[in-house]
């Protein structure tokens, strides 16, 4: 596991390759859930999903942070990217 203190001999595009491949994981779940999602943002970097009925709209960032990867969502919201699947519920419920 990729710990803080390591980031400095990470080159900037392994940590984008990581960070499409934590968001794209999560698109899998989203849309598994009848969520429509797109890649957004310069490089890619951010992954919109929206709810099939409200339209309502969220942005999720994949982040290097302390000791991993995590995903964060405006209103608070942070999660390990080992809980994708717990992740895409709670957007669910945020969207319905």
């Amino acid at each position: 596991m990729l710990r803080a203190a390591d980031v400095s001999v990470v080159s900037g595009r392994e940590i984008a390759e990581g960070r499409r491949r934590h968001l794209a994981a999560l698109a899998n779940e989203v849309e598994a859930r009848g969520l429509s999602w797109r890649f957004a943002g310069p490089g890619e970097s951010l992954l919109s999903v929206t709810g099939p009925r409200s339209r309502r709209q969220v942005m999720v960032v994949a982040t290097l942070a302390g000791d991993g990867w995590y995903y964060l969502w405006p209103g608070g919201g942070m999660a390990d990217v080992a809980e994708a699947s717990g992740v895409a519920d709670r957007l669910t419920r945020l969207l319905g």
